[in-house]
């Protein structure tokens, strides 16, 4: 990396033509919704966290990096491909004959030697992969045999799978490849990335026999070395041309010109990569925050049970919903787009909004409104409980009346029969 390319750079981006452009309101002055919820890239951070906690898997982008795979080594792939399928087409015979047998039988037929033998011999040559148990092979049940074999037939499946997109990248132009790897990492401005390669490569194509392109490499080179203003490089060549020394000046500055060109688009390249490991160390930190948050047990004083944990470390970093933004957002995102948009309820939202804006001041008047509905509640109560002894207190009152009293009572005199005969 050098002084000059950066210069060259600069000077690419100060020669940009204006163009008239639409600029959209909601971009700079935006409402907030999923948009404005960072959360973490997909994929695994560098600790895993307990699998109670949802993640998601990385796209691995190694194979840009890989070189293309030569004739032979995709013969070999192809030769190995049809001994596999010809082997599993075998070994399905055998297990097939096993399992007939066993089940005439009554029972598992024992002898599974042509099993062993295929797998072991496999095994010795390279093209099937036993499993990382501890179980000898001589102990293996026909399921068994039939597990290992399919496993491995899949795992060659998946790479067969894999090396699709490697090929489909490595046929691409060179352009292309680089314009794939910076998307990859992330990038964005594929405008600017376009541009500077566009000129890159008119750089490139530029021949010093040509008398038009030998000016043209002067002038760039001079332009990237800060040699003087556009007057002092246009006397410049202008004097070479008199001198005859305009194509011996191109020979001399073409290489180098071309290098700075490979700088401009590796530095490019470079500065993005660089802004993926930042987003990716940041994604790991705000992971990393929310987990030991949760990890308490407690928010603002509130007791949190496993589920309710769960549910909000995955809500704040799995990106599991789709946005209006077309890029996937997390459940917090989700809500404020569907509580704003979707289904309003812009009550909820200026409450959430107080609550995030001021916390303590939201907080205070809960517990004064809760204190408020508690002081009501003990009023009422005391209001009943007086209510109900004056009520006893009248009953009670009312009963005494009803007593008997000691007031001597009217009686009549039994009327008496004179025949009664009396002792």
């Amino acid at each position: 990396m050098n002084k000059d390319a950066t210069n060259l750079e600069d000077q690419i981006q100060d020669t940009t033509t204006v163009e008239q452009v639409d600029v959209n309101i909601d971009e700079l002055f935006g409402n907030p919704g999923a948009a404005n919820i960072i959360v973490p890239e997909d994929g695994k951070t560098a600790e895993e966290k307990p699998k109670t906690m949802f993640t998601k898997e990385n796209v691995d982008v190694s194979f840009l990096d890989t070189p293309p795979a030569t004739a032979e080594e995709k013969a070999q792939a192809a030769e190995d491909k049809a001994l596999v399928e010809e082997t599993i087409s075998e070994l399905d015979n055998l297990i097939t004959q096993n399992e007939e047998a066993g089940t005439k039988n009554g029972r598992p037929k024992v002898d599974k030697d042509g099993l062993y033998d295929l797998a072991q011999k496999m095994i010795e040559e390279g093209t099937l992969i036993p499993f990382d148990d501890d179980k000898p092979l001589e102990d293996y049940s026909t399921k068994d045999f039939r597990e290992l074999f399919e496993a491995n037939f899949q795992e060659r499946e998946e790479k067969v799978k894999q090396n699709v997109p490697k090929e489909f990248f490595n046929a691409l132009p060179e352009e292309l490849q680089i314009a794939a790897k910076y998307v990859a990492d992330g990038g964005q401005d594929l405008k600017g990335l376009f541009r500077t390669l566009a000129h890159v490569e008119e750089i490139v194509d530029l021949d010093p026999s040509n008398e038009y392109d030998q000016e043209e490499i002067a002038r760039q080179y001079l332009w990237a070395t800060n040699f003087g203003t556009a007057e002092e490089i246009e006397a410049e060549i202008q004097d070479w041309a008199d001198m005859n020394k305009l194509q011996q000046k191109a020979n001399q500055f073409k290489p180098k010109l071309d290098r700075m060109q490979e700088e401009i688009v590796a530095r490019q390249l470079a500065e993005q990569e660089h802004k993926k490991e930042q987003q990716q160390k940041q994604a790991k930190a705000y992971t990393d925050s929310v987990y030991n948050t949760l990890a308490a047990g407690e928010i603002a004083g509130v007791k949190l049970d496993k589920k309710t944990q769960s549910v909000l470390y995955s809500g704040l970093v799995q990106p599991n919903y789709p946005s209006i933004s077309g890029k996937n957002t997390n459940l917090l995102g989700h809500l404020l787009e569907k509580y704003q948009f979707v289904e309003p309820n812009h009550g909820l939202i200026a409450e959430a909004l107080w609550l995030l804006q001021d916390p303590e001041g939201y907080r205070s008047k809960i517990k004064e409104q809760g204190s408020k509905a508690a002081v009501e509640k003990t009023v009422r109560s005391l209001k009943t409980e007086e209510s109900r002894k004056l009520s006893s207190s009248s009953t009670n009152t009312g009963a005494g009346e009803d007593r008997p009293s000691n007031k001597p009572q009217k009686t009549i005199q039994r009327s008496t029969n004179i025949f009664r005969r009396t002792f």
